[in-house]
């Protein structure tokens, strides 16, 4: 990561750069945390050490075809955006013959782009579940009991006596251990695709290629904006794990994140009229952070109650109009639970309801 900040920076990009580093720094919290502490127990790091191998697999394969279509494009046919009838090839003009980063992307790029913050309804769900469905986590551990039940020799031989598998069925710890599986199993294949993305080529991302968005000019030389949120709900949820945030705050600051700013740039982009440069220089809209504001307290209503809500809607309002180089995607979910948990050690009034 810090390589690649530093061609951000010789690029001029400091948005991304400055950004880049701070998830670079994340990085190396997060494994002096895991040598101490494990994000999750043996057998699930072993899992992990497999998932990373079939990315990788899956991300060179992904370039080696995209390299190939490329060459056979210029051979045989030339690049023509009207021979693109394969969404592959398609998705590969696009990224060559044209410039794949500018300024301005249009609504309909934008919602693509925001729909992934709707990740954050995933981890809850994940966590707690939705209606009458238990939490995801809680039934793929009681699914991976009945399944190294079933073929014990093979779990033997692969990873040890059944015995020593950390979680029992309805363990609650397996809902916190493997919700931050999912976090940095999702993590590792947005940045494996990323560095290729950065280091080779657009045309070579899989994630893009799978997500069909377009690229902004902050985004050259510098991770993307999947990368900065992720990497925010990991070292917010790692807090949890050690104790040092309650769980309401994680989940009412990763959704006034997720959420609330997705209200602000689509409002903004649809029925901004009143227009103002905030710090970073960009142009938003007073609608757009009217609309953001709301949300963010709405939600810190429902999570935290109505006192904690205002410090939530406070810091993403701050976040979102003053910061000059540094995302507010990675800084929203770090700043706004620990905010919240700030104002809760102070004031010591209940969370919630």
């Amino acid at each position: 990561m810090f390589y690649i900040a530093t061609k951000g920076l010789r690029a001029k990009n400091h948005y991304g750069a400055i950004s880049t580093t701070v998830c670079g720094v994340c990085f190396i919290i997060f494994g002096y945390y895991n040598s101490l502490a494990l994000f999750f127990p043996f057998p699930y790091n072993g899992f992990m050490v497999w998932w990373i191998g079939m990315i990788l697999i899956l991300t060179i394969t992904f370039a080696i075809i995209s390299k190939r279509f490329f060459k056979g494009m210029i051979s045989d046919l030339g690049i023509d955006e009207e021979q693109g009838t394969s969404s592959l090839r398609r998705y590969i003009i696009r990224m060559t013959q044209h410039d794949p980063y500018g300024e301005e992307i249009s609504i309909r790029m934008e919602i693509i782009r925001k729909s992934f913050h709707l990740s954050g309804i995933l981890i809850l769900v994940a966590f707690y579940g939705f209606l009458f469905i238990p939490p995801i986590t809680q039934i793929v551990n009681d699914s991976i009991i009945a399944m190294i039940n079933q073929i014990g020799l093979a779990y033997n031989v692969l990873w040890g006596p059944i015995s020593l598998y950390p979680y029992t069925v309805g363990d609650p710890q397996a809902i916190v251990g493997l919700t931050m599986m999912a976090l940095i199993g999702s993590l590792i294949f947005a940045i494996i695709s990323d560095i290729f993305r950065i280091l080779w080529g657009p045309e070579y991302s899989l994630f893009n290629f799978i997500t069909h968005s377009m690229l902004r000019e902050k985004e050259r030389n510098a991770a993307g904006p999947h990368i900065y949120i992720m990497v925010g709900f990991i070292l917010s949820f790692m807090l949890y794990m050690m104790g040092l945030l309650h769980i309401s705050a994680y989940f009412a600051g990763i959704l006034i994140a997720c959420l609330s700013d997705a209200a602000a740039a689509l409002i903004g982009r649809c029925f901004g009229k009143h227009k103002v440069k905030v710090r970073s220089k960009e142009t938003k809209s007073i609608e757009g952070f009217i609309a953001g504001v709301v949300v963010a307290y709405v939600i810190g209503l429902i999570f935290v109650g109505p006192i904690y809500a205002l410090i939530g809607a406070a810091i993403f309002f701050f976040t979102d109009y003053y910061p000059t180089y540094t995302a507010d995607n990675i800084l929203n979910p770090i700043l706004i639970p620990i905010g919240i948990q700030f104002f809760i050690a102070i004031l010591q009034l209940p969370v919630g309801w």
